[in-house]
C-alpha cells in the first residue's frame, strides 16, 4: 500500500494522470489527511492561493415541474394533468429574478423538466426575452443538457440544430444538469426515460460546438457502485480531453432522499468529502472543483480542504428542497464555515465563456 501510495503521490506532484484503480484505492483506503493532501496538490495546478475560494450568490429557477421522464430519485416532478403542475409565465420568472438581485446575485440557472408541449422555440423564446429585460447585469444558464436532448427530440432537430437555434437567439450557457451518474446501467436503473450516456456527450458536443458553455456535474449517493462512479469520472475526463471548448467546471452534489420513489439513506458528509478529493485528483483537465452548499450546507466548506476551490450560495431551488434539502439566506454564516476553514472568500464573475 505505501508503494502504490507514493507512485500515486509522485503522479500528483508531476502533474501525471491517475488510474482509475488508483482513484478508487484512494476513496477505499487512504487516510484523510493523505486525501486533502492530494487534493490540494492537484488544486495548485489550477490555483495557486491554497487559502483562496471563490463564490457567488444564485438562484435556479425552477419554471415548471410538469415532465415524462419518471425518475425515481426525482421528488420534484408531476405528470401531465397531475395535481400540483405548474408552468410559470414571463411575469412568474421575473418575480423570481428579482427575488434574487434582493440577495446581491448574479446568476441565475433555469432548471424545469422534460415538458411535452414545450419546443426548443419556446425555451428560446422565454430566455430571450429574459434577456432583453436583464440585460448584462446578471449571467442566466439557460436549460441543463437533458432538458435540451428531450426538447431538440420533441421539436424534431438535430442536437446540433437545437444549439444553433439557441445560440442564435443569444444562450450563452447551458449546464450539465441532470448527468446524476453517467453509466448505463445505473440509468437504466432509475431513469430509463431520460437517455444513453453516449448520447448525453453527443448533446453536450454539440453545445460546445455551437460556441456555447457547459458545466461538468455529477450527483453521488442513490444505490450506485464505485465503478459506477468510476465510469462517470472517466467518461467526463475523456470527453474534456477532446472537446471543442472545455468545461470550465465541475460540481458534485448529494442525492436526497425524501419524498421520492428510490427514498434510501443519506450519505454522510464523510464519505462526500473522500469523494471530492477523489474528484480533484481525478479529473486532472477541469480547473474548477466546486463543493455543493445547497446539499451539505456548511459542512461542505470542509470541501475546500478537499480540492475545491469553489461554491454557491443558492437563493432556491425546488428541486432539491422538495427532496429534503435547506436553504439558508445567513450567507455570513456560511461564509464564516469557509472562513473557519482557514479560506479567504472571493465573490467571483460567472465564468467567462
Amino acid at each position: 500500500m505505501e508503494s502504490l501510495l507514493n507512485t500515486i503521490r509522485t503522479k500528483v506532484a508531476n502533474r501525471e494522470r491517475v488510474t482509475r484503480t488508483e482513484a478508487a484505492w484512494l476513496f477505499e483506503e487512504a487516510s484523510e489527511e493523505t486525501l486533502k493532501e492530494l487534493a490540494t496538490m492537484s488544486r495548485r495546478r489550477f490555483h495557486s492561493a491554497d487559502d483562496t475560494a471563490t463564490y457567488l450568490i444564485m438562484a435556479i429557477v425552477n419554471y415548471t415541474n410538469v415532465c415524462v421522464a419518471k425518475c425515481d430519485y426525482c421528488s420534484f416532478y408531476r405528470l401531465p394533468h397531475q395535481a400540483g403542475t405548474y408552468l410559470l409565465d414571463f411575469d412568474q420568472v421575473c418575480a423570481k429574478i428579482d427575488a434574487l438581485r434582493q440577495f446581491g446575485g448574479t446568476l441565475v440557472s433555469f432548471n424545469g423538466g422534460f415538458h411535452p408541449k414545450l419546443h426548443l422555440r419556446d425555451y428560446a423564446e422565454l430566455f430571450s426575452r429574459v434577456r432583453s429585460r436583464y440585460g448584462r447585469d446578471l449571467e442566466f444558464f439557460e436549460m441543463t443538457v437533458a432538458e435540451f436532448m428531450f426538447s431538440c427530440k420533441l421539436s424534431r432537430v438535430t442536437y446540433d440544430e437545437g444549439a444553433s437555434l439557441l445560440k442564435a437567439s443569444g444562450t450563452r450557457w447551458v449546464t450539465g444538469g441532470g448527468a446524476e451518474i453517467l453509466d448505463d446501467g445505473f440509468r437504466a436503473r432509475h431513469s430509463p426515460g431520460k437517455y444513453k450516456v453516449a448520447d448525453y456527450f453527443k448533446a453536450q458536443e454539440a453545445i460546445l460546438r455551437a460556441g456555447m458553455g457547459s458545466t461538468a456535474t455529477q450527483v453521488i449517493g442513490f444505490d450506485e457502485t464505485l465503478d459506477e462512479r468510476l465510469n462517470h469520472l472517466e467518461a467526463l475526463r475523456a470527453f474534456q480531453d477532446n472537446a471543442p471548448r472545455k468545461l470550465p467546471s465541475f460540481l458534485c452534489w448529494t442525492y436526497k432522499p425524501w419524498n421520492n420513489e428510490l427514498g434510501g439513506t443519506e450519505l454522510s458528509p464523510g464519505e462526500y468529502l473522500r469523494w471530492l478529493a477523489v474528484c480533484r485528483v481525478f479529473l486532472d483537465n477541469i480547473p474548477h472543483i466546486r463543493t455543493s452548499v445547497l446539499t451539505q450546507n456548511e459542512k461542505a466548506l470542509e470541501g475546500l480542504r478537499y480540492g475545491a476551490d469553489d461554491f454557491d450560495l443558492p437563493t432556491e431551488d425546488e428541486v432539491t428542497q422538495k427532496a429534503g434539502a435547506t436553504i439558508t439566506h445567513d450567507f455570513e454564516r456560511i461564509l464564516s464555515a469557509a472562513r473557519a476553514e482557514g479560506f479567504t472568500v472571493q465573490y467571483r464573475d460567472p465564468f467567462p465563456l
